[in-house]
């Protein structure tokens, strides 16, 4: 790889970088358990003490103390130790495996414990296994390489997957951005047979519910304000079914309370949705509060719907400078340009929109009021009211894309037919 990299003129760390997002990307979120790693070199703790800021390790309460073996067996002689204890070890084998013969005489019988070493040695391995450690490392190590550790020990492999969390967000009002997500949940459920949920998380003026002609008695309302009650079986009673393989968490059709949420008011929902279909679209409302914010940083990706026009291109800004901070670990957003050439409006060019954002478009949809006038009245997807447009070949391509079936080459106009020549299938 490294030499293929110099031969071609490509910076080998971004092959690193986008080797170390691809296995970020596959890395599912960490129940919640307590670490505790202790550290003898400075690069390994300030890599650990980085985790706290990936999302996958929100649910998990992590610290990191300085020293080896030594120190963890003098902590736990007077305190009780935590669901994992993660050791560094520059030191002799000989020295590890006496002193681990001391730990195991301070710890708790469930505590799991896992060795971060630098001796390349399959019989050192094996020994650990024998006396009980449950992972070994090879150092130095990744952030990929740590949390996937964790989830080894941790995440049943026999469980089922998590499924998949796709938020839509809109720059600004009125961009377009729920109607773009209802018609990603519909491709992606229609086009790949997928059971996928639809969570409108706009209580108070959510259009779910008329967008696919539904009226359900109870729905995303029930699921927020009675977490205790919430799980797979509450969860089926509250969804409304709108296709064959998509279901809806409506929100609700009156404003007889109002919707003042805390942070983490969306967390068990989202956990419950997650074990019960493979894909979870999120319509999420525009504004800015701790659970707004809360669930665009724990969500797998976002989506940022806006329009070609200044405050668009400032929010879009903010908002993509903003999550880049609170998951960077993950990949950027996603960005799509919608209502693109409406007569008579001013707009700022493609290229001009895209510059400051250091991103390009994921898809670019065209202005048009009587298609979507037409779908919205009737209360019917783009592809349902008519599958030749090539706007409803746009949402075909995104339902590939936002599923990992295909990769965005480029894109510069609106409205071009030949989509599939911008898209690598994979």
């Amino acid at each position: 790889m490294n030499e293929v990299a110099e031969n071609s003129g490509v910076d080998q760390s971004l092959i690193d970088t986008r080797d170390d997002n691809a296995a970020m990307d596959e890395l599912r979120p960490l129940p919640r358990i307590s670490i505790q790693a202790f550290c003898e070199s400075d690069g390994l703790s300030q890599m650990i003490n980085s985790c706290s800021d990936d999302r996958r390790m929100t649910r998990t309460h992590l610290r990191t103390v300085s020293g080896g073996i030594e120190t963890a067996c003098t902590m736990y002689a007077s305190s009780p130790t935590p669901n994992l204890i993660v050791l560094e070890n520059s030191g002799p084998s000989s020295d590890l495996l006496g002193h681990l013969a001391e730990l195991a005489e301070v710890c708790d019988p469930t505590t799991k414990v896992a060795v971060i070493g630098y001796d390349n040695d399959v019989h050192l391995y094996r020994e650990l296994v024998r006396r009980g450690i449950s992972e070994y490392l090879v150092g130095p190590v990744t952030l990929p390489d740590f949390i996937n550790a964790i989830a080894s020990i941790f995440v049943d492999p026999d469980s089922e997957p998590l499924g998949r969390t796709i938020a839509f967000v809109g720059a600004k009002g009125g961009v377009g951005s729920s109607t773009i997500a209802h018609n990603c949940a519909w491709g992606i459920s229609s086009l790949f047979e997928t059971e996928v949920i639809l969570a409108d998380l706009d209580l108070a003026f959510g259009t779910a519910n008329i967008n696919f002609d539904q009226d359900p008695p109870q729905g995303i309302a029930e699921a927020v304000f009675a977490p205790e009650r919430l799980d797979d079986v509450f969860l089926e009673r509250l969804l409304s079914k709108c296709a064959e393989h998509l279901s809806m968490l409506a929100a609700p059709s009156m404003l007889d309370r109002t919707y003042d949420f805390g942070g983490g008011s969306f967390e068990t929902m989202l956990e419950v949705v997650q074990r019960t279909a493979p894909v979870a679209v999120l319509d999420v409302p525009h504004m800015w509060t701790n659970w707004t914010k809360a669930v665009l940083s724990e969500v797998d990706d976002v989506v940022v719907i806006a329009t070609p026009d200044l405050p668009n291109l400032r929010n879009t800004k903010n908002l993509i400078d903003t999550l880049s901070k609170l998951r960077p670990n993950d990949k950027l957003p996603r960005l799509i340009l919608n209502q693109v050439g409406m007569p008579k409006r001013p707009e700022i060019t493609i290229n001009d929109f895209c510059e400051p954002l250091s991103i390009e478009a994921t898809a670019i949809i065209p202005f048009d009021a009587q298609l979507f006038g037409t779908a919205s009245n009737s209360g019917r997807m783009i592809a349902e009211t008519d599958a030749k447009a090539p706007i409803a070949e746009t949402f075909s391509q995104l339902a590939h894309i936002l599923t990992g079936r295909a990769e965005v080459k480029s894109q510069k106009k609106p409205g071009m037919t030949g989509l599939r020549s911008l898209l690598a299938r994979k």
